[in-house]
This record gives C-alpha cells, sequence and structure tokens, in this order.
C-alpha cells in the first residue's frame, strides 16, 4: 500500500582515614564525638528522588505524555522509565533536585533502546549534557557538573530523539553531598485495576485485559477466585478450561509494596466444541486500510471508519533493530493528537460493535523480512504482544519487498498457536505475487489456508496482466479483476479466502482505479455469473468474501463513496 500521493540505588558514604596508629591512640582520648563527625568526610548520596521508576513516574514529569513505567526492561529492580518521541515531542522527563551551593556532584544514569539524552540545568554554573545514539543493550552515561554559589536545586533530565525509538531510562543518579532531598519513599500499593474485560476465546481459554493502575510491576489473575496467572502487562489468557463453560474472573495489581483489592468479577464462557476457525468476520467482508500517517488524505480517528467496514487494517507496524520483530507506533502528531488512549478505546467500541481491528505488517516503504527461524519467531512474538497490547484481533501481510514461504509460514503458524483459533489473517499481495501457485506470497497463502481469513490482492499499480485464461487484460476493468481473482479461486484457495482489492479514489494509487460499480459488477460475476465483461467464468463462487480498498482516509477524501456503493453491494452478496 502506497505512503505517499550492584544496584546503583543505594546510598554511598566515604569516610577519610584517621591519623596512623600511635597518634590516633594519643588523640582518641581528647577526641569527642563532635570531633569524630568533623573529621569525616560529608555522606555523598544520591539525592535524585524515585531514581529507579518503582514508584511509577512520581517525582518526574514527561513532556506530551510521553513516558511511562515498565516493568520489562530493567536493569534493576522491578520499573525503568520508558519514554517514546512523537512527532515534536522529544520525549522529554525531568526532576529538580535539592543540591548544596557551591558542591560538585555526578550525574548518571543506564540507558537502552532508541537515541537517549541525559544532562542537567540550572546549576548555577555550566549546564551540562551527554548522550548515545542508542543501545540494545544497557549503557551508562555519565557527566558532572557544579554549582553556583546560590544553587539549591538543578533541573536533571533526560530525552529522546525526534523520529527515534523509544528509549529506557534506570538508575538514574545525582550523587553529592546531600541537598535534603534523597531519593524519596518507596512504592505503595497499588490501586484496583478497573476495566476488565474478556475478549477472544477458545474451547480451552479464555483472554482477558484491564486498564493500567500507576505504580503496578505486575498483576495477578483469578479464576473463580483461585489465582490463574499472572503478567506483567495489561493482559493474559487463562488456558486449561473446559469447553462451553461460564467461569468468573477478577484481577488485582501488585508491586514491592505488596497486592491491591481485587477487581469486580465478570463472567466469560468458553467456546463450544466445533470445526473450523472460531472468528468473528461475517460471511461476505468489506476490508479498510486505516492510515496511521498523514499523507494529503483525510486524518481519522478509528472512530470515524464508517460501520461499512468489516475488517479495518492499521497501517502499518514498523520494524525493529531484530530482524523480523515489530512494534507499533501511534502518529499522534501527525494524527491532529489522536491519543493512545483514546486509539485504544476506539478499538474496543469497534470489536464491540461487531468489527474486527487489525494490525498490517509492511507496505510500499516496509522493511520487515522473515527468510530464518530466528526472525519468524521474533515476528509471531512480536505481533502476538502487539494484539495483547493493543487489543488487535490479528494480523494483515502487506509485504510488497519480498517474502520468503518457508519462514513466513513458520511464523504465521507460531502465530496461531499463541492466538488461538480467532485470529484474523488476512494477505495484500502485488498482482505479480499471484499469478502463479510457485510464488511465495501464493505459496504462503496455500501452506496457511487452514487459518487464513482472506487473500485482498491489490489490483492496481500493475499494468496489464495475465487471467486464468491465459488472456492478457489491462487493470481498470471488470475482465481484470475478473480474470485475476480465477487465478486465485482455481488455484486453490477456498472462494471464502478471495477478496478484490482496489484503491477508494483516483488519489490512492498511481494506477488503476475503478468505479465502484465496476468493483461490484465483478463482485456479481464472479458470486452470480452476472454482469460479467468479455471474460466469464466456468463456475461461480457464491462464498466469495468481499472487496478491499486502500485507504480508509481516501475513501473519506472522496465522500465515502467507494464504501457507500460497495458495503451494501458485499452484503447482498448470496
Amino acid at each position: 500500500m502506497e505512503r505517499s500521493a550492584g544496584s546503583s540505588r543505594s546510598r554511598r558514604r566515604h569516610y577519610r582515614p584517621l591519623l596512623g596508629s600511635a597518634v590516633a591512640v594519643v588523640a582518641a582520648a581528647a577526641l569527642t564525638v563532635t570531633g569524630l563527625v568533623s573529621t569525616a568526610q560529608a555522606a555523598d548520596v544520591n539525592n535524585a528522588k524515585n531514581a529507579g521508576f518503582e514508584a511509577g513516574l512520581a517525582d518526574w514529569t514527561c513532556t506530551g505524555g510521553t513516558g511511562a513505567a515498565v516493568s520489562t526492561p530493567v536493569r534493576s529492580g522491578t520499573s525503568a522509565l520508558k519514554a517514546t518521541p512523537a512527532g515534536h515531542d522529544n520525549a522529554k522527563c525531568s526532576q529538580s533536585v535539592k543540591v548544596q551551593p557551591n558542591s560538585t556532584y555526578t550525574l548518571s544514569s543506564w540507558v537502552q533502546g532508541g537515541y537517549a539524552y541525559l544532562g542537567a540545568s540550572g546549576t548555577g554554573t555550566t549546564d551540562v549534557s551527554t548522550w548515545t545514539p542508542g543501545s540494545s543493550t544497557w549503557t551508562k552515561l555519565s557527566t558532572s557538573f557544579k554549582t553556583g554559589a546560590n544553587t539549591t536545586s538543578v533541573t536533571v533530565y533526560t530525552h529522546g530523539w525526534y523520529g527515534q525509538a523509544a528509549y529506557f531510562a534506570d538508575d538514574i543518579e545525582v550523587t553529592g553531598p546531600d541537598g535534603g532531598g534523597g531519593e524519596g519513599p518507596g512504592p505503595v500499593v497499588p490501586a484496583t485495576p478497573a476495566g476488565l474485560t474478556a475478549g477472544a476465546t477458545t474451547t480451552s481459554s479464555v483472554a482477558l485485559s484491564w486498564t493500567a493502575v500507576s505504580g503496578a510491576t505486575g498483576y495477578t489473575v483469578y479464576r473463580d477466585g483461585v489465582k490463574a496467572t499472572t503478567s506483567t502487562g495489561t493482559s493474559a489468557t487463562v488456558t486449561g478450561l473446559s469447553a462451553d463453560t461460564a467461569y468468573q474472573f477478577s484481577v488485582s495489581a501488585t508491586n514491592a509494596a505488596g497486592e491491591s483489592v481485587k477487581s469486580a468479577a465478570i463472567s466469560a464462557r468458553t467456546a463450544k466444541n466445533g470445526t473450523g476457525p472460531v472468528t468473528s468476520v461475517p460471511k461476505h467482508a468489506v476490508t479498510g486500510y486505516w492510515q496511521n500517517f498523514n499523507n494529503g488524505a483525510t486524518v481519522q480517528k478509528l472512530s470515524d471508519v464508517p460501520a461499512d467496514y468489516d475488517i479495518i487494517a492499521v497501517s502499518f507496524a514498523d520494524a525493529t533493530a531484530t530482524q523480523g520483530a515489530v512494534t507499533f507506533n501511534l502518529d499522534t502528531a501527525g494524527l491532529n493528537g489522536y491519543t493512545e488512549a483514546q486509539f485504544r478505546a476506539d478499538v474496543k467500541a469497534k470489536q464491540a460493535a461487531g468489527k474486527n481491528v487489525i494490525i498490517s505488517i509492511g507496505g510500499e516503504l516496509g522493511t520487515v523480512r522473515v527468510d530464518n527461524d530466528a526472525s519468524a519467531t521474533a515476528f509471531a512474538n512480536s505481533v502476538y504482544a502487539l494484539m495483547q497490547d493493543w487489543g488487535f484481533n490479528g494480523v494483515d501481510i502487506d509485504l510488497e519487498n519480498g517474502l520468503n514461504a518457508t519462514y513466513m509460514t513458520k511464523a504465521l503458524r507460531q502465530l496461531s498457536a499463541k492466538a488461538g483459533p480467532g485470529l484474523v489473517l488476512t494477505m495484500a499481495p502485488q498482482t505479480i505475487d499471484m499469478q502463479s501457485t510457485s510464488g511465495e506470497y501464493f505459496k504462503t497463502a496455500l501452506n496457511v489456508k487452514d487459518i487464513l481469513t482472506v487473500v485482498n490482492m491489490q489490483y492496481y499499480n500493475s499494468g496489464s496482466m495475465l487471467g486464468c485464461d491465459g488472456k492478457v487484460y489491462s487493470q481498470g476493468s471488470v475482465d481484470f479483476l475478473t480474470a485475476l481473482a480465477c487465478i486465485q479461486l482455481e488455484g486453490g484457495l477456498d472462494p471464502s479466502q478471495v477478496g478484490i482489492g482496489v484503491p477508494a479514489s483516483t488519489r490512492g494509487a498511481g494506477s488503476g482505479y475503478v468505479s465502484p460499480s465496476v468493483v461490484n459488477a465483478a463482485l456479481d460475476c464472479l458470486a452470480k455469473g452476472v454482469n460479467c465483461g468479455s471474460f466469464k467464468p466456468s463456475k461461480t463462487y457464491p462464498s466469495l468474501r468481499g472487496a478491499m480498498t486502500w485507504s480508509t482516509n481516501w475513501d473519506a477524501t472522496a465522500g465515502f463513496a467507494w464504501s457507500k456503493a460497495v458495503g451494501p453491494h458485499v452484503r447482498s452478496l448470496p
């Protein structure tokens, strides 16, 4: 799809050695307690409060809500800071630290992830900073400063860099003479989690999610009052259940100070025994890609996507430094301030309305590569983590720069084993990718046919292509859509796994736009044998899944002309 048109937290004390043997013995009798103290060097302490983020973000201020206390990765203790730059915000987190005048302090922090800066301002002398361009392991940043004659507090800070990945920070120290602040109190027992909700179910499991609690480092899930599992995030799947059985679930929050009161219990029933995947996708469905960026199309929230769309593919996940692994970063700045909290709530609202929200991998500029066992596992683990974190129903494979069928099949099998039969799995290959069953994309689709929801081939930006009858057809016609769909229908995919992918407007792709009436005619030709062009399939495919468009945003730009015409037509198919 096109984007363009030991722990360092303990206090340390150092003392000056007393005078040598003979003099010390003579002097000892004359020294008072006060005299002893006067000869000792003042204790060096860590003047930063909540230096290890064990109490969440207490005593810290992060710009634009970019910071959060996380339980992994951590260097020591149970928490660390994660701060994510977004748009024009470099994710700066700062604290006012009490210090003594005319004193020297060492400022240090352990960092990991993307670009990370550490500094101090308001020193009364020369402000200082240091930085690293990023690291996959914990790296120590360190600098020092001297306070001015009247300085009693300084601001220490960390921040990342624009457009770079999130950074992590832990064990921040402002070591020197005690300014009267210190590390502050330890954590308190967290509040009770709210928003406990049951999600996808199988015959033996129930997926649960809840709202994060400030200061919590973990959560305990109870089934019928008995501890069932634990989680360091805001979701968990309880397994080992019986089919078609109702259970009561509750959750508590924990940290070093103890465990909260359990949440109010909710009821959830496991699925009945049956055959085939459990999916909420309707027999005939419309898929739309939602843009997590602004490329000139109408900027949307998920809540702005019309009800005509049954599957909403969030575009796109981002590659990480680990081959095969992906992450998702909401473009809050590019989406006019759309917050993560709003996005998460909109995902749940769409699902409550019977829709599926999935994460799309790839796109025109995608660089995700899965071509060995390690990257296949990294892909499966990271996509499943996104599903757990953001509530996505599944994944869309839109890798336009190469795909390895052997290892992508392994990745999707691993993901399916984790997600269960409720996984929604879609693909969006280019026309060239589905010309032959020997192609890597086509082989992948056939390899995972038993867990595949739909292949929505992109019938655009391709020029002329061969149809299943061996004739050449030009894009932009009913024949192009039907004769190329025929290759998939006769090549081994079930008709319910075939969809027609087209641009929503003339601006949505470089070429290949067709009016909604042409899309509807192609659907009729394939499903009912009517409204065909010069090519007419040898049989009909009444269970044809439906249609897809790039994108809901371009559809909105064109006044939703595409979804208003195609959506009702798809639902009217036999």
